[in-house]
This record gives structure tokens, C-alpha cells and sequence, in this order.
């Protein structure tokens, strides 16, 4: 199957990581993970199951060729073509995608959304947090860092579980987060949950000088890179799912770039 690079527009083998052309990266390696949708209708199920608002508040429209503005969608055309589109807000679209690779096409408009979604729930949280803060005295605050800093050094003494990040060890790439270890796999270019989670833990607990670990990756959410993937392990799947007590700001949202 062949896949387009983002850079030169040329079609290349779906195996290849870099475009033979002009070296650029090639993003369609990330889909290859078993559970990741590659149909319309399985990109359509993956929303459902995962409790988003109705098309009309998400402005991202599954199978449809949607002609308002301010809209992310897919749709099959009547020459057979799959295409990703973006309606901006002055009702002009930008096309992303139009060809016979649905798989292609429908994880263009998957990753949009899996970003549109962190770019919310990061919103929500924010939010939540300001409201919180406007009802804090300072004294209540100086207490509540005393406690935090307290709780820290509690943490420090006796939790000897690895910290968050990347490690070598075996002669594979591992990253812990959330008492969980994930390893890459070379050949398929993805992440998946470790299966020696008791060695790892045991072998990198003794390990004083860190000799094993490599980056502590911070300032960049691990489920928010291309390697994690909802096919891999339930953690995206999680962070994905809907809570009713969040909300969708469709006035945040970039409807005026080309995607």
C-alpha cells in the first residue's frame, strides 16, 4: 500500500519511515497499531465508544461531506476518492487528503481529532484549576505547599519506584509512567505495554546511579506523542473518553490554518 509524504506530495511504500524522495519523515508509519481505525466506519465507532459530544459541538463530521464553516471531516466521493477536509470559518475549504488509501485518509482526520481532544481536556483542566484558586486564601495556600512539600519528602523516602521516562535496558527502549512500563518494538515503529514489568521494576529500583535511564521527557505529555497509541494500551483509550462534566470550546478551536 502506498502512503503520501506531507512534504513533497509523492506517494511511497507505507513501510518506508523517511520519503526516498526528500528524506522528510513519513507519518502514516504511526497507523499501523492493530486497533487504530482504518475505515470510516471504524474511525465513526472509536467516537461513539469514546463518549464525544454530538458532530454539531465537535465540528468534526465522520462520513459526511459537511459544507458549513468551521468543520474537520471525511467522506467517500462518487468517483470513489476518500477526503479530508477543513472548512475554515469564512467558508473556504482546505483539502487534506483526497485519494483511494482510506486507511490513509481516515488517520489524517484520527489524529486531528486525538489532538483536538488533549487540546480540550488540557482546557477543562486549566479551567478547573483557576476556579479553584480564586476561592484560596494565601494562608490556605502557604499550608497547602507545606503539606505538598511535606508529602514530597514522604514520597522521596520510601517510594523507590523509577521516576517518569525513558530507560535503556536489554538492549530495548522503555518509558514508565503511572506504575506502567512500555517498550519499543523497532520493527513495528510503535509502543506497546512491557511484559517484564517484574524484572524492569526490580532491575531499575537497584539502580542507584541511574545508569539506565536516558530522558526524563519532560515538558511533553507521553500520550501525547505519535509513538503512544490508542491501539497499544487502554491509557490513551482512557484519557480519550468523554467526562460529562467537561466542555467543548468550539471558540478555541483553529478553524483558519490549512489543518
Amino acid at each position: 500500500m502506498k502512503i503520501k509524504c506531507d512534504y513533497c506530495g509523492s506517494m511511497v511504500d507505507e513501510n518506508q519511515k523517511q520519503c526516498p524522495n526528500c528524506g522528510g519523515p513519513l507519518s502514516g508509519v504511526n497507523r499501523m497499531a492493530d486497533e487504530t481505525p482504518k475505515t470510516i466506519e471504524e474511525l465513526r465507532q472509536w467516537y461513539q465508544a469514546h463518549n464525544l459530544p454530538p458532530e454539531e459541538v465537535t465540528r468534526f463530521f465522520i462520513g459526511k461531506d459537511y459544507k458549513d464553516p468551521r468543520a474537520f471531516g471525511i467522506y467517500q466521493d462518487d468517483s470513489g476518492d476518500f477526503v479530508v477536509y477543513k472548512n475554515k470559518t469564512d467558508g473556504s475549504r482546505a483539502v487534506r487528503y483526497q485519494g483511494a488509501d482510506e486507511a490513509y485518509a481516515v488517520n489524517e482526520l484520527y489524529q486531528r481529532l486525538k489532538s483536538e481532544i488533549a487540546d480540550q481536556k488540557s482546557k477543562n483542566a486549566g479551567q478547573g484549576s483557576k476556579a479553584k484558586g480564586n476561592h484560596s486564601s494565601s494562608g490556605c495556600l502557604s499550608g497547602l505547599i507545606l503539606l505538598i512539600v511535606a508529602m514530597g519528602i514522604l514520597i522521596a523516602v520510601f517510594d523507590k519506584s523509577p521516576s517518569k521516562g525513558y530507560y535503556r535496558y536489554g538492549d530495548h527502549d522503555y518509558y514508565y509512567q503511572n506504575s506502567s512500563w512500555y517498550y519499543y518494538d523497532d520493527y513495528a515503529d510503535t509502543w506497546y505495554k512491557a511484559d517484564n514489568e517484574s524484572e524492569l521494576n526490580e532491575t531499575i529500583n537497584s539502580d542507584s546511579e541511574s545508569a539506565y535511564k536516558i530522558d526524563t521527557h519532560e515538558g511533553q505529555s507521553f500520550e501525547d506523542s505519535s509513538w503512544y497509541d490508542a491501539g497499544n494500551d487502554s491509557g490513551w483509550d482512557s484519557d480519550s473518553n468523554w467526562d460529562s462534566n467537561d466542555s467543548w470550546d468550539t471558540g478555541g478551536m483553529d478553524f483558519d490554518s490549512d489543518w
